[in-house]
């Protein structure tokens, strides 16, 4: 990938990622057993985007791939390594990437991972961006974890908001 094309590609994935910062949510009630628990953690990230060799070499498809490794700190202590896959369009403003990154740490206090999958769009300057942890794909201490994040960049610096539930007897 020509390093031009691939730095668009990264500043577009990372203008896809910016979100207004959620409200504060309620801390969660006791739940019975087999019932899930709502939790919510939050924190700030690191992240590293490199140029990977990209499947389709045609010029014109302008589609590009880039390894993530993040660090995640707060709530979530935890590395991460993935892979994204983004589409540029000759118009400003549009784009899409998707990627899937699995999270390896300790989430409030539980040891394990699991594997989030990321959707973007961006609609002439319009993002829209879902993230969210593949079922099942929670090990350890983390079996049976599901949720979504939030990812905003504020001046530069990134942080999450990590809506997720876990099974009442974990």
């Amino acid at each position: 990938m020509r390093p031009a094309c691939a730095a668009v590609i990264a500043g577009a994935a990372q203008g896809l990622c910016a979100a207004p910062a959620p409200p504060e949510a309620a801390a969660p009630p006791n739940a019975p057993a087999g019932e899930t628990v709502n939790h919510q953690a939050r924190g700030e990230f690191d992240v590293t985007l490199k140029p990977l060799e990209p499947y389709n070499t045609d010029p014109a498809a302008q589609m590009g791939r880039m390894s993530i490794d993040k660090r995640f700190h707060g709530a979530l202590e935890a590395t991460s390594k993935g892979e994204m896959v983004s589409a540029m369009t000759p118009v400003k403003g549009s784009a899409a990437y998707v990627a899937l990154e699995q999270v390896t740490g300790t989430l409030d206090g539980r040891h394990g991972s699991f594997v989030l999958q990321h959707s973007a769009t961006m609609n002439r300057g319009a993002p829209a961006l879902n993230i969210a942890v593949v079922p099942d794909s929670g090990t350890q201490e983390l079996t049976g974890v599901s949720g979504t994040m939030d990812i905003i960049i504020t001046e530069g610096r990134h942080s999450y908001v990590f809506h997720y539930q876990l099974p009442a007897d974990r």
